[in-house]
């Protein structure tokens, strides 16, 4: 079990889909631990394989005492709306109002292979179709219409990276940084 560097905005990775889970075995075991480890270090609420660099369907969600160890997940029912403030491991510094489904149903498989089941709302079914998302390679900033909706938030002592990081993103998806910076501010 370690605590591993956790992948940023701009790390190609973050956009690779996981690829299906076929081996339950140490390996497995392994990734899922230091899931865990890493998530709870960080502090977060879930924590996704490509946000360590790893291209497989495995995630963890920890919401108050419940961890559920995600793998092979996929949402079968969802229902409802509710917009909400998002923010992720991997885009530190930003959050921004997501609307997501309000109620969703997933089917896993836990680190043994046996499937599994498990309904979630408010933070716990928030974090379910964000750590689902990380593992299609799409992150939360796919659902604004615009950076202006990024929300600064305070951020620790790698602040000039995270920030060339964002605005490397926000180049790529044709939006000037300075004017995204400046309203963001505003």
């Amino acid at each position: 079990m370690s605590v591993l560097p956790i992948l940023t905005l701009g790390d190609p990775r973050l956009r690779l889909r996981g690829e299906p889970v076929e081996s339950f075995g140490k390996l497995l075991h392994h990734l899922i631990d230091d899931l865990t480890d890493t998530m709870r270090h960080a502090p977060g609420v879930g924590l996704a394989a490509p946000q360590l660099g790893e291209a497989l369907d495995v995630a963890v969600v920890e919401v108050g005492d419940r961890l559920l160890e995600l793998v092979n997940p996929r949402i079968v029912r969802a229902e409802g709306d509710d917009r909400d403030l998002e923010g992720c491991l991997s885009i530190p510094g930003f959050v921004a109002y997501v609307t997501r489904r309000e109620h969703v149903w997933v089917v896993a498989q836990n680190r043994l292979g046996r499937k599994y089941k498990v309904a979630g709302s408010g933070l716990l079914g928030r974090a379910l179709q964000h750590e689902l998302d990380h593992l299609q390679g799409k992150l939360y900033i796919d659902y604004l219409a615009s950076p202006d909706e990024l929300i600064p938030v305070g951020r620790g002592g790698d602040e000039d990276e995270d920030a060339d990081a964002v605005d490397a993103e926000l180049e790529r998806r044709g939006i000037d940084p300075e004017r995204a910076k400046a309203v963001s501010r505003g």
